[in-house]
């Protein structure tokens, strides 16, 4: 187990909560009493909220340290933790063994912009894992944003079932959408805090009405009886022939070991990407308009007429992305073209939902795939492109699994050639975490992935962590 922080806990002759003492990393969207929340954007710097994001009571009311808010995409928007107000996410794996020992010797100054990025948007969160920084973070998950950092930087990453944990002080990106995503170093640790964080919350309508009761995952011996899925159409332009092998050798795995393989079809995945667009961009309108100056974050100084002022703040507080975006979702918006582009993706999304829906009654149980398309890109090639091409690409694995509101975890599984980290995606039924969770758990026992080997820890590290090597694939 990769520093799991089941162990870590000792007590003074009093009962401890489930994360006493274990020290917790936030995204910086969460709401924290007392603790600015700026969405890494200039609209709301300085803005410190009354209240606590739900999921940040519970963590604390558990025992857990809030070790501090981490940084992202501006209001979560893109896949490289690359354009928040505060600079990019550096991939901590940037700097491990693995990864020198297969770069090209370079001068100083070359090394120095040979850094790859986390993924996003939740990039801080997943880099305070990989680092060792933290034992586990938040992070949100609207298109991927928690499961892709996580498959870069070599982390479990997992966006429960929509409705079971609570949005409430989750700032919003697409209200249909958004979930808490949960950044542990392994699937029990995942688990662990899935059970602290789950159940009805009377502040958000849209969570589950029954408790949730925390479970322990078993120890899978026997995968003779799952039905593991892999959906052909997952098969996505641009995927690497890396990862395309390793999706394979997975799919092997589990037939090796017993289990059911199929081929299964999703045949209204080609059209996800264009669907999410329109309905991300069409949300993201709608929740941008609150941020006008007049009630909190940032007010410009512009003092000719009240909608002057409005346009000069929102032009100052938010970045191109963001404007971009709500641009893009006003035009949707309009009357002359709601039936036509917002109207008819939500059809197309129920039909994307369905196609899970009639596999999942065909017998299967969980779904195998690729997380991303490659390995971390490194800084300097990945913002050649703009934010809006960068996220179709990163999300078109991963977006599904939120249009249909289903649990979904990346596994981190290989180091890619270049000695980054690779993972893969499991997704599950609709409120069946247990299950997911305890294929995944299954999975990363067989794959080994390899501990982060940065040069500082292993000074200082006295045998705490074990660097295990990459058995079945490496």
């Amino acid at each position: 187990m990769q520093g799991s922080f089941t162990g870590l806990q000792t007590g003074i002759g009093q009962p401890l909560g489930i994360l006493d003492g274990i020290p917790i990393a936030v995204k910086d969207n969460f709401n924290t009493a007392g603790i600015e929340t700026t969405c890494a954007s200039n609209m709301l710097k300085g803005y410190i909220s009354p209240y606590n994001a739900t999921v940040v009571q519970k963590l604390l009311d558990h025992g857990a340290v809030l070790l501090g808010k981490t940084n992202l995409d501006e209001f979560a928007m893109g896949s490289g933790s690359t354009d928040g107000v505060f600079g990019p996410v550096r991939n901590p794996w940037s700097y491990s063994k693995q990864y020198k020992e297969k770069s090209v010797p370079k001068s100083h100054s070359e090394e120095e912009s040979d850094w790859v990025i986390t993924g996003g948007s939740s990039g801080g969160s997943a880099a305070a894992v990989s680092s060792f920084t933290c034992f586990a973070a938040l992070g949100s998950d609207t298109g991927g944003s928690t499961r892709n950092p996580a498959a870069h930087c070599g982390v479990v990453g997992l966006k429960p079932t929509y409705g079971l944990i609570s949005r409430h002080g989750l700032i919003p990106l697409v209200n249909s959408m958004d979930v808490p995503g949960i950044l542990t170093r392994c699937v029990d640790d995942a688990a662990v805090l899935l059970g602290s964080l789950a159940g009805h919350d009377p502040k958000d309508s849209t969570t589950i009405q029954d408790d949730f009761k925390p479970f322990e995952l078993p120890n899978l011996t026997d995968v003779s009886k799952l039905s593991i899925g892999i959906p052909k159409e997952y098969h996505a332009p641009g995927l690497s022939s890396e990862i395309l092998a390793l999706w394979s050798k997975a799919a092997d795995l589990f037939k090796n070991a017993g289990a059911k393989v199929v081929e299964v079809s999703l045949p209204h995945t080609r059209y996800s990407i264009v669907c999410y667009h329109v309905l991300c961009t069409a949300e993201v309108a709608s929740n941008m308009a609150r941020f006008d100056g007049l009630e909190y974050g940032h007010r410009s100084d512009m003092k000719d007429s009240t909608e002057s002022m409005y346009a000069a703040t929102r032009r100052e507080g938010f970045n191109d992305v963001v404007r971009g975006r709500i641009l893009s979702g006003n035009y949707f918006l309009l009357k002359q073209n709601y039936e036509k582009y917002f109207v008819k993706a939500q059809k197309v999304r129920r039909l994307i939902a369905n196609d899970f829906v009639k596999v999942f009654r065909s017998g299967v149980d969980v779904l195998l795939t690729p997380t991303t398309l490659s390995d971390a890109a490194p800084y300097t090639e990945f913002i050649q492109e703009d934010n809006r091409t960068r996220s179709a690409q990163d999300d078109i694995l991963t977006q599904a699994a939120n249009m249909a509101g289903l649990p979904a975890i990346n596994v981190p599984t290989a180091l890619s050639e270049r000695g980054l980290p690779v993972g893969l995606q499991f997704i599950g039924r609709s409120f069946q975490e247990k299950q997911l969770l305890t294929v995944a758990k299954w999975f990363e026992k067989q794959v080994q992935f390899p501990v982060i080997e940065l040069e500082e820890v292993k000074r200082h590290d006295n045998g705490v962590f074990q660097h295990q090597k990459s058995a079945s694939f490496s």
